[in-house]
């Protein structure tokens, strides 16, 4: 349901699943503070963070199915609702480099194989104290083969029966290989750590910011603040997450007073409120990676003529304009934009269909009929491919997107086809290169297989030496940006909606790190 920028919003049984889900709290409102983008005329509360008060947050859910386990946290809002109830080990910064959470520090062996980890002073909500050991069976549970949770392929180059607690603060964790980038694996998706001998979570029990109170699976979640977090209690002193599955019906809720957060707006949500002092819009920028993923192993694309012509034939900005309707940034053919280790000393390539079409026509490709897999997976992909086969043909491409199985599309493009749509959100580049670019990657769908990028890749996670690593990462950037499979176009910005009276929510943090979607450092005005 479209809605004017004065019009009343009413909410119908499709929005936030019937009046029980909605809280009696006390009509508060909901501002973002940070060095992101905020947009809207009510603007961020001014002063102190004031403490009390409960907020209500609106995301869409994955109904009675949900799950509190952390292990299996895989939804918007099962992510959330993890990193409010347990901690990991380390986690995300804004720039995707790795922060100490419940570890205190950690020291590498000189080999690489053996790394001793120190944890904080903290407490689960029952009182008991996070120990070595609750770290070893988190990790067990994990990596265990006859499960599947998402952080297994992480972890899984932890020799567990080498491992050992020493004491109830230190772990020494033992490795399978050599691995200078250990670290990223802490702070990998659903690495948390739980007590020993977890395993129902009906009522779960962490030691993160917020204590369980009830649960109504695909309707709501009652938390409460716990007192003895070791960074401190939470301003709030309940936060509720409220289940909407339509983006118009959290945004009906939001300027309706009847929540204060709605996760996961729309770029046209953020023109049409622009000016109504019910809602503050913040962007989060660098958050999801979008391109197009063009197989090297087979033609057309084995010719390095025709990938060139692809890079340059490509008007980065009207895709971001039109596709993403301007709230991203332009791509330069790598991934992770302003995170940790990216190239930025390598030029902005430029549009420049001149040179497509001679180098098109070098290839003897004029003409050449291209079909694009997309499917509507994820927001503007199929209009991508529509904008991004017009492009092609002025510059002598017949690109035809052909639209997939949305349900099967992630494991159709990665063995059949020529070309396809991808995204990607934040991790490591260090993360994105051993998952995607190196010749035995599980998920490599371009088909990129070079042993002197795999060399390069080995010789930066075999070194201890940052500067050592931070080159490698610069010369596989170099090489994958000169011949590379990725056509990389932008990166989105990841929206939320607030009303302007709440304060502390970070604008700097790409979806997936720690400070997006967090709360305890949230409070209301």
């Amino acid at each position: 349901m479209a809605l004017s920028p004065t019009a009343t919003p009413r909410l119908t049984r499709r929005g936030l699943l019937g009046a029980a889900a909605l809280s009696a709290a006390a009509s508060t409102g909901v501002a973002l503070t940070g060095c992101g983008v905020h947009t809207g005329p009510g603007g961020a509360p001014s002063g102190r963070p004031r403490r009390g008060g409960r907020l209500r947050a609106a995301f869409a859910g994955g109904g009675a199915n949900e799950t509190l386990d952390p292990h299996l946290a895989n939804l918007f809002n099962e992510a959330s609702r993890a990193k409010a109830m347990f901690d990991k080990l380390a986690d995300y910064g804004p720039d995707v480099s790795i922060r100490p959470r419940l570890a205190e520090g950690w020291e590498p062996g000189t080999d690489l194989t053996r790394w001793r980890i120190t944890l904080r002073q903290a407490t689960f909500h029952d009182g008991r104290p996070v120990r070595a050991a609750d770290v070893l069976y988190s990790y067990a549970r994990i990596t265990d083969p006859t499960r599947a949770f998402r952080a297994r392929a992480s972890l899984d180059m932890i020799d567990l029966a080498a491992s050992r607690a020493v004491g109830d603060r230190v772990v020494e964790l033992a490795l399978k290989r050599p691995f200078a980038e250990f670290p990223n694996a802490l702070a990998a998706f659903g690495a948390y750590i739980v007590p020993e001998g977890a395993e129902t979570f009906d009522h779960p029990v962490g030691s993160g910011p917020f204590t369980f109170d009830t649960w109504r699976p695909g309707r709501s979640l009652l938390l409460r603040r716990y007192a003895d977090h070791w960074d401190g209690a939470a301003h709030l002193d309940e936060l509720e997450y409220l289940t909407s599955n339509e983006e118009s019906a959290r945004v009906n809720a939001l300027l309706a007073g009847q929540v204060d957060y709605a996760h996961d707006v729309t770029p046209t949500t953020a023109r049409t409120y622009a000016a109504d002092r019910r809602m503050t819009v913040t962007r989060m920028p660098n958050s999801t990676m979008q391109s197009f993923a063009m197989k090297v192993d087979r033609p057309p694309f084995d010719d390095r003529d025709l990938r060139e012509a692809m890079f340059l034939l490509t008007d980065r900005r009207q895709l971001v304009d039109t596709v993403l309707a301007g709230s991203g940034q332009v791509g330069n053919d790598l991934f992770g934009k302003g995170y940790q280790h990216y190239a930025d000393d390598i030029a902005q390539r430029a549009h420049d269909l001149d040179r497509a079409r001679f180098l098109v026509d070098r290839a003897g490709a004029r003409g050449l009929r291209v079909p694009l897999d997309t499917a509507p997976v994820a927001s503007g992909f199929v209009e991508a491919a529509s904008v991004f086969a017009e492009q092609a043909r002025k510059a002598g491409l017949v690109v035809e997107p052909r639209i997939g199985d949305k349900d099967t599309y992630w494991r159709d493009i990665l063995g059949s086809g020529v070309l396809a749509s991808y995204r990607s959100g934040a991790m490591p580049i260090e993360t994105h290169i051993s998952q995607r670019l190196l010749t035995h990657s599980t998920t490599n769908a371009t088909r990129w297989a070079r042993p002197d990028f795999d060399a390069h890749y080995a010789r930066a996670v075999s070194s201890a030496d940052e500067q050592a690593r931070r080159q490698a990462y610069g010369d596989m950037q170099r090489m994958l940006h000169a011949e590379g499979g990725f056509l990389i176009w932008g990166f989105a910005d990841f929206l939320v909606a607030t009303s302007p009276r709440v304060g502390g929510v970070s604008a700097d943090a790409p979806a997936n790190t720690l400070d997006w979607a967090r709360f305890d450092k949230v409070w209301l005005g």
